[in-house]
Formats: C-alpha cells, sequence, structure tokens
C-alpha cells in the first residue's frame, strides 16, 4: 500500500477508538471500493461537526448553539443536576426518558496517571453551576471503574463542603440477570445499596 492518499486515509480512520491498522485498511478499501458516495457523506458531515459543534456554555455538552436545547428546556427540573463525564453519557441516560433535571458534562475523568486533575475535567465551572440558588440535588453519575470512582468522591466531598445534596447511581444487578452469573462485586454493592 504504497499510495500516499490511501495511507493517509487509513492513518486518519485508525485514530477511532478500537480501529487498528487492519479494520481501518478495510474500511479505507470498502469506502473506496463499493461505496464512494458514503465516502463523501462522512467526509462532508464530519466538516460540518468540525465546523459547527462546539461546547454548551452552561453544561458543556455537544452543541450548535451558544446554550444546548436541553439547558434551555423550562420544563426541566433545575434543582437537579447530574455530573456525567461524556457526552456519550449524557446521550444514554436521556434514551432511558427517566431523567428530567439538568446536566454538566466533565469531558473526562480524573486520571493522576495521565496527568489529567480537576482543573482538567471542568470541576471549578461543576462548582461554579452547582452552587448557581438553583441547584439542590448533585447526582453524580460517573464511570463505576478506578477513575470514575475517584472522580465521584473528590466532586462529592467538594460538593458537600458548599452545602449540596450529593447522591450517586446505584449500583446492582441488571434486569434479567441470574445471580449465579453475576460477578461478585456487583453483588456486594447490590447488597450493600439495597432498599
Amino acid at each position: 500500500m504504497a499510495e500516499p492518499s490511501l495511507e493517509a486515509l487509513v492513518e486518519a480512520l485508525r485514530r477511532l477508538p478500537g480501529i487498528g491498522v487492519k479494520s481501518a485498511q478495510r474500511m479505507a478499501f470498502h469506502l473506496l471500493q463499493h461505496d464512494r458516495e458514503g465516502a463523501q457523506r462522512i467526509a462532508l458531515a464530519l466538516q460540518s461537526a468540525v465546523a459547527n459543534v462546539r461546547h454548551c456554555e452552561r453544561c458543556h455538552t455537544f452543541t450548535e448553539a451558544p446554550v444546548c436545547s436541553v439547558c434551555l428546556d423550562g420544563s426541566r427540573d433545575a434543582r437537579q443536576l447530574c455530573v456525567v463525564e461524556t457526552p456519550a453519557d449524557q446521550a444514554a441516560l436521556e434514551r432511558t426518558g427517566s431523567y428530567r433535571g439538568l446536566y454538566f458534562v466533565l469531558m473526562g475523568r480524573l486520571s493522576p496517571l495521565d496527568g489529567v486533575g480537576t482543573g482538567d475535567i471542568g470541576a471549578h465551572e461543576l462548582l461554579a453551576r452547582a452552587t448557581d440558588g438553583h441547584t439542590e440535588e448533585v447526582i453524580i453519575a460517573t464511570n463505576f471503574n478506578a477513575e470514575g470512582e475517584a472522580t465521584a468522591y473528590v466532586l462529592a466531598e467538594a460538593l458537600k463542603a458548599r452545602g449540596l445534596r450529593v447522591t450517586r447511581l446505584a449500583r446492582g444487578v441488571p434486569i434479567g440477570s441470574e445471580l449465579e452469573y453475576v460477578d461478585l462485586g456487583t453483588i456486594a454493592h447490590a447488597l450493600i445499596d439495597r432498599r
């Protein structure tokens, strides 16, 4: 594969998470051989998104306007603020249809080994937003891995110190699962957090 344009396409596709050399080559060959119209659509969509999508001034999610539609929705409960790591996490919560409060998107999580501290994830902006006089409860919905747990702990302590009620997403046994096949950590947390 000595063609510079083809090599550049493969290298560009490799930047996507979970895509290695072989997968990137398959995608590139497919688009060029079988779906050049699809390749054009992808290229135009990427150009448009990069040029037009920015972070919401209030919650940091992705939007084309200065303030996103969720923040502008007057029917949302401004007393609740749900903190998530990424816009993808926010989208997942929105798809459930069970949360009607507002959000704050951290754009990451604490990772001291990678040099990611509180300033890098927008913790100061979160504290300012949570102490705006409207927020009564902050729901921390970071992931349940080591970095997400550390992030949740640090944020919860800072928010509690400012007199806010802080809650954390519950963990438990997935619906439809059988206990014998659930990992022990999940069962332990389900017992501790039972209601």
